[in-house]
This record gives C-alpha cells, sequence and structure tokens, in this order.
C-alpha cells in the first residue's frame, strides 16, 4: 500500500487557492482571475504529485505466483491475509546443494539443525525458487538524502535478501540502509521462513514485512505487507502413489518372502519400490517403515496457477537411545540422511520427557489422514488428521502440537488406549469409492468373524485349521481348528471387547466427520489379549497398503480353507470387489504379523501433491 504525503509547496497553493475563492466568490466581473490562479494551483499540485515520495512495497498478494508492480491486485489490502489474498512463503528447509552433513557420529540434533535457511547465503538458483519475492518500486525523483530500511515482525522467524548485481545479500532488519540510487532504481526481494509453525504460542505464522523511507530528516512514507508461511499437509489415501517403501532385509527369509509379494504389486501401479538400503548403511535393523517417518509437503503459489513445492519427511519422536546424543529412534535419522535434499525437508521435534508409556503413539501407524469431506457446515478439501490420542495416553505433545499447529487438517483424536500397539491403522483404513463422498471407511468387525467360524462349525467344518504351518514367534505351532479357536475363552472375550472399542471409534467419527453406514465396509478378524491390551489375532486385514483406485496389498490371512477357499480372503475380496477393488495378497506372518503388526506397518509412500492449494482454504 503507498504511502503519500502533501509537501509544502502544495498546502501552500491551496491555502492561497481558498483565499482567492473566498474573496471572489460572488464576483462575475474577476471570473479570469479566479480562475487563472485556481489553474496555477492545479498545475502546481499536479507537479508535486509527480515529485511526491513512491513508497511502494509489493509482494505476491494476489498468489499468481509473480510481483507485477503495474498490478493493482498486488498492492490491495496487502497488510492483510486471508483465504483470497496475501502473500505466503515457505519454511526454507530443504538442502538445495546437498551441503548438510550426514555422518553417524553426528547427534540427533546435529543431524536436524542443518538446512538452506541456516546459513545466509542463496543457495544457488533452486534455493532462490523457495523465497518469496518481493519488490520496492522505484522512486526516479528520490532526494540524495533518502534513505530507506526494512523491518519484520517478528523478525527472528525470517531472512531477508537483495539482489546486488547477479547475487543476493542478506538484509539486516532496522539496520541495512537503501541509498537514493537504490530507490531510484527500485529493490528486488527474497524473504526465506527460517522455521514453520511449531508452537502457535510462540509464533502464529504471520510475518509483517515493512519499507520506511525517511527524506530531510523525516520519515516520508511506510508500506507494509503481510505474509504466512506455509504450513505441512499430509497426503490422504486417496491421493495416487508415486513410490513406496520397505525395508529388505538381505539376510532374514520373511522379508525376501514380503518383497516377493509386494514387488509384482507395486510394479502393477508402475511406481518404484525402494528397499531403504540406507537404514542399513546406518545399521538401523528397523522394519516398521510406517512408524518412522510420515510424509507431507508445504507449498506457495508459482506462476501458471502451480504450487512450487518443497516435500517434508516428519521423524517419529519415539523415544529409544540410551546416549543423551541419540535419544531417538535410530531409523529416523533417514528423514535426513537419505530424504532430506533438493526441495525435501526434515522435521524433527520431540520432548525428551514425554510419556514413554504412551511412546508407541508416535510412530505414524497412528497417524492418518482422513480423506476430503465436508460436515456440519465445514469443509476439508485436504482431509483432516486422524491420530490416536486420549488424556493420559497421547502422543508426544511438543511433536502433537507442531502438527496440529499446522492448521488446516484439524486432528481428530480417537481412543487407541486399550489396543496393545495403540494405532488407529490397526482397526481403519480408507480407500476411494464411487459414492456421494467419494470414499469408504474399512473397519475391522471381530463380532463377524467370530459368526463366520461359528457358521462354518455348524456346517461340520469345526476341525477344519486356521494358521496351518505356521509358527508363533517362539517357534511354536500356531496352528488351530475353528473349534479350538471358538473354544478359546480368552479370544472370544477379547473380540468381544475389541468390537465394542472399535464401536467407540466409529462414533468419534460419526461425530466428528458424519461417516455414514453406506460408506462402511466391516472386515472380519479376531482379537486376542497380551500384556493387558488387544492385538489382532489372526492377520488384521484393514491394517493394509492402499495402492491404487483399484488394488489393496492385504496381510495373508491364513485361514480356514473350506472347499479349497480361505474364507476370511473370500470375505475381503467380495467386500472390496464391491467397490471395484482388487487384492494383492502378502507374506507378512513372521515379519509383521507374529511381531505385533501387518502390512500397513512395514511400508510407506509418498503419493502425489493435491490441486487442491491449501491457501484457498480456510482454516
Amino acid at each position: 500500500m503507498k504511502t503519500k504525503f502533501l509537501g509544502p509547496r502544495t498546502i501552500g497553493f491551496l491555502l492561497v487557492l481558498c483565499f482567492l475563492c473566498a474573496a471572489c466568490g460572488g464576483d462575475d466581473d474577476d471570473d479570469d482571475a479566479s480562475g487563472g490562479a485556481d489553474d496555477d494551483a492545479d498545475d502546481d499540485a499536479g507537479d508535486d504529485d509527480d515529485a511526491a515520495p513512491i513508497v511502494d512495497l509489493r509482494a505476491d498478494v494476489n498468489r499468481d505466483g509473480t510481483v507485477d508492480l503495474d498490478d493493482p491486485a498486488e498492492d490491495e489490502n496487502e497488510d492483510t491475509w486471508d483465504a483470497a489474498h496475501g502473500a505466503i512463503f515457505l519454511a526454507n528447509l530443504d538442502d538445495d546443494t546437498r551441503r548438510c552433513p550426514t555422518q553417524a557420529a553426528l547427534s540427533d540434533a546435529e543431524l536436524a539443525a542443518c538446512n538452506d535457511a541456516t546459513d545466509e547465503v542463496v543457495n544457488g538458483e533452486d534455493d532462490l525458487l523457495d523465497l518469496a519475492p518481493l519488490r520496492v518500486a522505484a522512486w526516479p525523483d528520490a532526494p540524495d538524502d533518502a534513505v530507506a530500511t526494512l523491518a519484520a515482525d517478528p523478525a527472528a522467524v525470517v531472512r531477508l535478501f537483495v539482489q546486488d548485481g547477479q547475487s543476493w545479500r542478506a538484509v539486516a532488519f532496522g539496520d541495512t540502509q537503501f541509498v537514493a540510487a537504490d530507490l531510484r532504481a527500485g529493490l528486488i526481494l527474497a524473504l526465506e521462513g527460517l522455521d514453520i509453525v511449531r508452537d502457535p504460542d510462540v509464533w502464529d505464522g504471520f510475518v509483517d514485512l515493512t519499507l520506511r523511507v525517511r527524506s530531510g530528516g523525516k520519515e516520508v512514507g511506510a508500506d507494509t505487507v503481510r505474509l504466512r508461511v506455509a504450513p505441512i499437509m499430509t497426503f490422504h489415501h486417496l491421493l495416487p502413489e508415486e513410490s513406496v517403501y520397505a525395508l529388505r532385509i538381505p539376510s532374514q527369509q520373511a522379508s525376501l518372502d514380503f518383497f516377493a509379494d509386494l514387488q509384482p504389486a507395486v510394479d502393477e501401479i508402475g511406481v518404484p519400490l525402494d528397499d531403504m538400503a540406507e537404514q542399513l548403511d546406518i545399521n538401523a535393523i528397523d522394519q516398521w517403515t510406517q512408524d518412522f517417518m510420515e510424509f507431507g509437503y508445504m507449498s506457495s503459489p508459482a506462476a501458471g496457477g502451480a504450487q512450487h513445492v518443497i516435500r517434508v519427511a516428519y521423524r517419529a519422536a519415539n523415544l529409544e537411545g540410551l546416549l543423551p546424543k541419540y535419544p531417538l529412534r535410530k531409523a529416523g535419522r533417514v528423514v535426513f540422511t537419505k530424504f532430506r535434499g533438493p526441495d525435501f525437508a526434515g522435521i524433527q521435534e520431540y520432548d525428551p520427557n514425554h510419556n514413554l508409556s504412551a511412546d508407541s503413539l508416535n510412530s505414524f501407524g497412528n497417524w492418518e489422514t482422513i480423506p476430503p469431506h465436508e460436515y456440519a457446515g465445514a469443509t476439508y478439501p485436504l482431509g483432516r488428521l486422524m491420530v490416536g490420542a486420549v488424556d493420559g495416553f497421547a502422543p508426544d505433545p511438543a511433536f502433537l502440537g507442531m502438527v496440529e499447529a499446522q492448521g488446516w487438517q484439524p486432528a481428530v483424536h480417537l481412543d487407541t488406549s486399550w489396543l496393545a500397539v495403540g494405532h488407529v491403522d490397526e482397526t481403519l483404513s480408507f480407500a476411494k469409492a464411487d459414492n456421494e463422498r467419494g470414499w469408504i471407511l474399512l473397519i475391522n468387525d471381530a463380532a463377524m468373524a467370530r459368526q463366520m467360524l461359528e457358521d462354518e462349525s455348524a456346517a461340520g467344518h469345526g476341525d477344519t485349521p486356521l494358521f496351518a504351518g505356521m509358527k508363533t514367534m517362539y517357534g511354536l505351532s500356531a496352528e488351530r481348528t475353528i473349534d479350538e479357536v471358538l473354544a478359546d475363552t480368552e479370544v472370544m472375550s477379547e473380540s468381544a471387547v475389541s468390537a465394542v472399542e472399535v464401536q467407540g471409534q466409529l462414533q468419534t467419527l460419526r461425530d466428528e466427520i458424519g461417516v455414514a453406514d453406506e460408506q462402511l465396509v466391516w472386515i472380519p478378524y479376531l482379537h486376542e489379549r497380551v500384556l493387558g491390551k488387544s492385538l489382532a489375532y489372526n492377520p488384521g486385514t484393514v491394517n493394509s497398503l492402499y495402492l491404487a483406485d483399484d488394488l489393496y496389498a492385504a496381510p495373508e490371512t491364513h485361514g480356514p480353507v473350506i472347499d479349497g477357499v480361505d474364507i476370511f480372503k473370500e470375505q475381503f475380496e467380495a467386500a472390496l470387489a464391491d467397490w471395484g477393488i482388487g487384492v494383492a495378497w502378502i507374506e507378512d506372518w513372521d515379519l509383521y504379523h507374529i511381531l505385533w503388526g501387518e502390512v500397513h506397518c512395514g511400508t510407506n509412500s509418498q503419493r502425489a501433491v493435491p490441486d487442491v492449494k491449501w491457501w484457498e482454504v480456510e482454516p
């Protein structure tokens, strides 16, 4: 918004004009005289307007990816910000030149400390694309004593650069002075964010950048632009896969078997399967690939209606280290050693004193994103977070607070305190569907599993085994007949409890997002009690990887085979076939199931950035 002041000559001529008008107001004989004085005043006032200070700071307020000094939309309401207008900048946390160290000797804090925002230079042309463009309009008639400064509020969260010939130099807020020659030419600026919002009580994400110009011993103008840092968005299941990750452990046959099934399924959708060999390089043999990292992105407007994107990998806030330098889960270091790089940022946040009894909730199997929906007058075109968290049993407060502070995907908290692992992916999943909302909710139904077994027993198949040929984690036979399972009071009791608890989760989803019965796809598997909590007894097929619109990668069920058909596989395939979804069966018994997980726990993926732009959405 330009600020202009009337000079003393203009004021003087206006006073003379007022005097002449008052003296000659009713005298027709003096029309020529009064008209001549009026013309002189207008001429002089016009001359002074041309020479008035031009104090005009511009940003990409209209979000078209450019800063246009001739576009009035870039100047209107530039000191405010909402879904319709307002400039945006990115937290410059990637590493465009791969300068950041990754040595094993670095502490967790040291490893996370490096990114493009931690130096005072523009790290090449790619880095420049991560910075928000700004301009100071030229003031061709700036007097020789004119001086300008720039200030930011708050200043500690951003860094400003000014173009100086073919290079860029950092601006010291309030101290760097731009002289008359600079103002006559105009300034080209670029702003980087030094971090994301982590605690809204410390910083709400907004920055006011102000240009101040002085001349003749006083301030002759000021102009303020408001900008907001981009929040981090997470991916929901309806977005297409772009890459899949799982750890391949060459020395473990169970891992090789898992990959033998997963590879063709991933090949079918035409995306790469990354074997996470970098984990082995840092001696982090942790096959729970879903749990130690989570992907997202932040974006800003680019030319042509596009988005400029920095992808993000969150590191899980799991505490497992005994050494002060290495408190966090080791496998999570890949967020920095493997992924941090050009247009890819790593994020780490944790409270070293968080509740260790709830530490499993910090694994990302407990963090999912509900697909886009509308409910109760609110619209969530980017979806909402879904996380297991209740009073007294919740994820790391610093990490949870940071994720929720992003603001555009408000979290739904579910009760997972009854589960042995405590993750939302143990009982719930989402898939694309041709219905009113565009998706379905897969949900565990232990009562259905029991009924299926009772029906087979009544039909004379009570001696048919489940888990034929499989072993427990202790190397004992896991095989049991239908009648033996039905006679196991502990399994039946825990299955009944789990059915009630799942209904509680569903009720929360009904209340929060309005999920309807026609969206529900019930998936049967039983539960057992382990260490006082609930765990899937037979492979939990909800806990699967949704690979494509028409393909789920699910754990082999090892259910009872009746007339050549595994009844649990048959049910799952039929339930998904109703929605046009096929199933790729993945052997995960030894690698995941008996170790309290399934296919989803052992895989991860990056998905396509949605066309929906977060800045066009009311948070």
